[in-house]
């Protein structure tokens, strides 16, 4: 009990490593610490005592600890210590960046006095296995630096942040003459080069492997937690999370606690506490946002700016142009129709709610070529949430919405969301590529191999018709957020324990999104690799605006023909918002 206990007690420390936002002081900080102390407790002391169980079962000589053993307790602990110092290094090393510096500085100095309280607790275990004397100071010795091992990360990480409030976007400090060209993104979530770049150079992505060929391509690193929400935030602020107070997919409420968890550990299937119900999901909305997306920043100039299925864009907030929320594509159809008369905030303005009604019973999901996806991927709602459209359908949804404003509300802007590809990838890239799996059979392969290259072909057709609209002074961005990988040994079995035997693909690891971009006035080639910050500032750069110093990422004008970049030198200004 006292080794659960312990634990226990570090993963509370993580947690609060993990949010800096979490005031330490706080009454409601006691449910926080007693929901994850009692969890991990109470598994870490099942486990501790199988070990016992174990070591009686197969020692030589069978001892009987008493009520309170030295001996155990320097073994657990030390186990528990080094874990725990184990543990704190994996979270630093996936979160730092999205941590910010202050927070990942504080994080990093609890990670080395944790390391060196283990290493004393390892010398203690050892010393006390061998020598017998002095048992009452190797104790106390013992205890000190148990104690001080998550003291210490306490103290290290201070009070608590407290957040300033959400900036406001102020009138740009000199005048500027925008660029009248257009600028068309096309997002992808889970789509990754490793697919593409072998269909298109067979011929079977005639569209996107033009791309490859003619235009600029860079690999994308993203974030952990590699979710929509973050990753989408940060590729449309130009800043990383601990800037725009939106870490995962959702914050996270303990029952009796007024305080919310922005960041779960890693490595210690934290997932479950929110699966067995001792943390409730609250999804992130538009208004928790603490920076402006670059729609916001583009209508102030005067640019019209168009945007459909971004994430954190419910409730829709005025803008110089259209805006149709993420919200409006995960509903199905009956519970969005029957709300569309009553909940203008879904979309904006008022006039393009009848437009998105009309273009969403014009959709047909079946030609995606991949509607035996859905069978798999559909979304299962929450308690007390409205029935959920399938990413498949939403993609058909999205397309036919894309093509209904473009025509009755052209703008200079436009954004479009295209979500199906991950969920079709995490459950089908396994008959895609067997030879990652290996459990793949014949008759799978044949009855579910080309469902993933169908679908890409699918979003091909996409790409194409953009490349056919564009101007002669246009400009066209292909962006996948974040890639697509086979899932782990261990992490496959884990699903097939707990459930969802058929998940293949993962993006855990953060592997690598992309960015294409193409135009007369874009490169050729393969560029280094840049990140999902830096898509902001380049959209701003091309259409002649400065570029924010508080802006986290950079404009990247190695992407554009010489020629281009001498005539539009890089401006900057302190900041778009405070």
């Amino acid at each position: 009990m006292i080794g659960g206990a312990l634990v226990g007690a570090y993963v509370v420390v993580l947690v609060l490593q993990l949010n800096p936002g979490i005031q330490r002081d706080e009454v409601s900080i006691v449910p926080l610490a007693f929901t994850w102390w009692s969890f991990y407790g109470v598994h870490a002391a099942a486990f501790f005592y199988g070990l016992i169980v174990l070591r009686q079962m197969f020692a030589v000589e069978v001892r009987s600890p008493g009520w309170i053993s030295l001996r155990l307790l320097a073994a657990f602990g030390t186990l528990a210590v080094c874990l725990s110092a184990v543990v704190t290094w994996l979270n630093l090393r996936g979160f730092r960046a999205v941590l910010g510096p202050d927070a990942a500085g504080r994080m990093t100095d609890g990670a080395v006095f944790v390391s060196v309280c283990a290493a004393i607790c390892m010398g203690i275990a050892v010393v006390q296995q061998a020598v017998q004397r002095r048992r009452g100071i190797t104790a106390t010795v013992f205890a000190a630096a148990l104690i001080a091992s998550f003291a210490g990360p306490i103290v290290l990480r201070g009070p608590g942040a407290t957040l300033p409030p959400a900036g406001s976007v102020e009138t740009p400090p000199f005048a500027v003459t925008p660029s009248t060209a257009r600028v068309t993104m096309i997002l992808f979530d889970g789509a990754t080069l490793d697919f593409i770049a072998p269909g298109a150079a067979s011929g079977r992505f005639p569209n996107l492997g033009r791309l490859l060929e003619t235009g600029a391509v860079l690999h994308l690193a993203t974030l952990r937690p590699t979710q929509p929400a973050p990753v989408w935030t940060a590729v449309a602020t130009g800043k990383l999370p601990y800037k725009t107070s939106v870490y995962s997919a959702a914050r996270y409420a303990i029952p009796g606690s007024s305080s919310r968890i922005d960041l779960l550990p890693d490595f210690c299937f934290a997932q479950s506490l929110v699966r067995f119900g001792f943390l409730v999901e609250e999804e992130h909305t538009s208004e928790e946002l603490r920076a402006r997306p670059m729609w916001e920043l583009l209508g102030r100039y005067g640019i019209t700016t168009g945007v459909i299925d971004w994430p954190l864009t419910y409730p829709a907030r005025m803008v110089n142009g259209y805006t149709i929320s993420d919200e409006f594509l995960r509903r199905d159809n009956p519970s969005v129709l029957a709300s569309l008369g009553g909940e203008a905030l879904l979309a904006w303005p008022p006039e393009a709610v009848d437009i998105a009604r009309e273009a969403r019973l014009r959709a047909a999901p079946e030609a995606t070529a991949a509607l035996v996806a859905q069978r798999s991927i559909a979304r299962q709602p929450g308690e007390g949430q409205a029935p959920q459209m399938s990413p498949v359908a939403a993609d058909a949804v999205a397309e036919q919405l894309a093509l209904a404003l473009s025509a009755s509300r052209p703008a200079q802007f436009t954004a479009v969301r295209y979500p199906g590809i991950d969920a079709v990838g995490h459950y089908y890239l396994r008959y895609a590529v067997p030879r990652a799996f290996g459990d793949v059979s014949d008759q799978e392969r044949r009855q579910y191999g080309r469902v993933l290259e169908e679908y890409y072909t699918y979003i091909d057709g996409i790409v194409g018709r953009a490349m056919t609209a564009l101007g002669p002074d246009d400009l066209l961005l292909v962006v996948s957020g974040f890639g697509m990988e086979p899932i782990s040994l261990s992490k496959r079995t884990l699903e097939r324990l707990t459930g969802d035997a058929d998940l293949s693909g993962s993006h855990e690891r953060a592997p690598d999104g992309f960015m294409m971009a193409f135009g007369h006035s874009v490169g050729k080639g393969n560029f280094p690799r840049a990140s999902v910050v830096d898509v902001a500032p380049t959209v701003l750069y091309f259409l002649g605006l400065p570029i924010a110093r508080d802006l986290d990422g950079y404009a990247r004008t190695d992407i554009f023909t010489a020629s281009f970049t001498e005539q539009r030198p890089i401006t900057f200004i302190p900041y778009y918002e405070r």
